[in-house]
């Protein structure tokens, strides 16, 4: 099951966050957004269909995001819980860590805005289009 996210990057796009990456519907961000790959999201947790987000909260669930600007594309993998909301109407982040809040879709990820690949970040501080698919399984 997946869903798409369509944004676009920023001049301020750093990916120097260690344990968290985000994607926003903002419309603007500040130098401090270090893990923020993308704003003007078209789409948000909220958003996401009702059986995505149920297979999202099994213990059991491997959620598969993948960024993809131009000709790159990142793959990182967590986990899925069932204290996942997906009630966030703004932002969804991923994190390394087991932390939940309404704005988590995925934990103990394997990669966070700090491993991205420094070319797709290029591209994205550049203002490139970008495509963000959440696969679970």
């Amino acid at each position: 099951m997946k869903e798409h996210i369509s944004a676009h990057g920023h001049t301020h796009v750093s990916a120097e966050h260690t344990s968290t990456f985000e994607v926003t519907s903002d419309d603007y961000l500040t130098p401090a957004g270090d893990c923020i790959l993308a704003i003007e999201a078209n789409r948000v947790p909220t958003d996401f269909d009702d059986a995505f987000v149920a297979a999202c909260q099994d213990t059991d669930a491997t959620i598969t995001v993948t960024v993809a600007a131009g000709d790159s594309e990142e793959r990182f993998t967590g986990q899925g819980h069932p204290d996942l909301t997906f009630e966030s109407d703004r932002s969804m982040v991923c994190r390394t860590s087991e932390y939940i809040d309404e704005r988590t879709v995925a934990i103990n990820m394997d990669g966070s805005a700090a491993d991205f690949d420094r070319g797709l970040i290029s591209a994205l501080a550049d203002g490139a289009a970008v495509s963000v698919t959440l696969q679970v399984e």
